[in-house]
């Protein structure tokens, strides 16, 4: 299975990202990506792409068009915003919006959703409210909702197995929006890049926008400097703006060299607990999945004089520790916690839809390091719905698809 690096060394924008995904694509799948999104319910959107140079470097440039403007300001990095009215639309508008292009997979559209309740939260979290009242202005313009909407998109045809990103150029200054004039990276995008590497650089502008930080931060499980790998394509998704380094995101489509099942490391996190009910115990672990955990188990043990407990594990990436470990000091009766790193070797892992006489069911594949399949499960919450809908058991709804 191929894997995705992305190099931010100028930042990176809702635009440029599509534009250097759309750039790995052969012409045909290029041409038909973007008549896809020409295609959608979106009123006097029309998607286009030019093939440009920075610094002397041919790529690809993706314009979105408004009844035939091009906004100069969004997603543009190292740009100064202009005095234009935008339109605003509210979290619940904008994803009412996605869900309306049925003409695209559900998976990107439930990836575009995703990413803006990425923004939705970030958002709330900066101007102290709900996501719910949040109103977006740049981010909720109709070119906002293209770029987010094609670079979902495109990950859904390249379908890396896994996004690996360099860490990021934000720049430094200030920036024009909506609520005057704000440092960068702006507030909402410097909560986006939480636990993501990032420097400011020495030029001066906005190099990371909040759709770019959104993006990055959903599909990218890993931040670091280029691995080893064997590259099948390279994609350059080019900005506007002329600037002494290049102005582009460079994609790498490739296959790692040597152990393509080494997945790095990995942190366990554990607390042990004697005075905390099951359902308490139970919450806390659902907690523990939403603060970013990859599993979470308990253990049953025995304490000191006796008693016994319950040792409540996580498993992490590393930079996910410290909220894994908030996370275990809020929902759990904890004093302390404790933390290990292991080595991890773990199979390659895809989802993919199949289509079957019931609906489409997700199923989980996992392969070997030559690509081979060697493991295939469906994914439950699939089952669980088709059981409901069908009234009948989980067991046969497995028989009747597997048949």
């Amino acid at each position: 299975m191929p894997f995705l690096y992305l190099e931010c060394n100028a930042g990176i924008a809702g635009d440029m990202l599509c534009s250097a995904l759309l750039d790995l694509l052969p012409a045909d799948q290029a041409t038909e990506a973007i008549q896809h999104m020409n295609e959608l319910p979106l009123p006097g959107v029309q998607v286009k792409a030019e093939r440009t140079k920075t610094c002397g470097i041919t790529g690809t440039q993706v314009h979105v068009f408004v009844h035939g403007e091009e906004e100069p300001y969004h997603n543009h990095p190292g740009a100064h915003a202009h005095e234009h009215h935008h339109e605003h639309r509210s979290y619940l508008q904008v994803t009412e919006t996605i869900d309306s292009f049925t003409s695209l997979p559900e998976a990107v559209r439930r990836n575009a959703c995703a990413v803006y309740r990425l923004i939705a939260e970030a958002e709330a979290t900066v101007h102290g409210t709900t996501m719910n009242d949040i109103h977006f202005h740049e981010v909720g313009t109709l070119d906002a909702i293209a770029d987010v909407t094609f670079a979902c998109l495109l990950m859904d045809m390249i379908s890396p197995e896994r996004v690996i990103a360099s860490p990021v150029r934000t720049g430094y200054g200030s920036v024009h929006c909506a609520h005057g004039v704000l440092p960068v990276p702006a507030p909402a995008t410097a909560l986006l890049l939480e636990s993501v590497p990032n420097y400011a650089g020495d030029l001066e502008g906005e190099f990371c926008t909040p759709t770019g930080a959104a993006l990055l931060k959903y599909f990218a499980t890993t931040f670091a400097q280029r691995p080893i790998m064997s590259t099948t394509a390279i994609g350059y998704g080019i900005g506007t703006k002329r600037m002494p380094i290049a102005n582009c995101v460079r994609a790498f489509l490739g296959e790692t060299v040597g152990a393509a099942t080494s997945d790095g490391d990995i942190v366990e996190a554990c607390c042990n607990v004697d005075d905390m009910t099951a359902e308490d115990i139970a919450f806390a672990c659902e907690q523990l999945m939403e603060a970013g955990a990859l599993d979470a188990f308990t253990i049953p043990i025995g304490m000191k004089k006796g008693r016994p407990g319950v040792l409540v594990c996580a498993l992490c990436k590393p930079d996910m520790l410290a909220a894994i470990e908030d996370a275990l000091f809020c929902h759990t009766t904890t004093l302390g916690v404790r933390h290990r790193t292991w080595k991890r070797t773990a199979l390659l892992r895809d989802i993919i839809e199949v289509d079957t006489p019931l609906g489409p069911v997700r199923q989980k594949i996992a392969r070997n390091t030559s690509g081979a399949v060697i493991r295939r499960k469906w994914e439950h919450d699939d089952l669980a719905r088709l059981a409901l809908e069908h009234h009948v058991s989980i067991e046969e709804i497995r028989h009747n698809i597997e048949q």
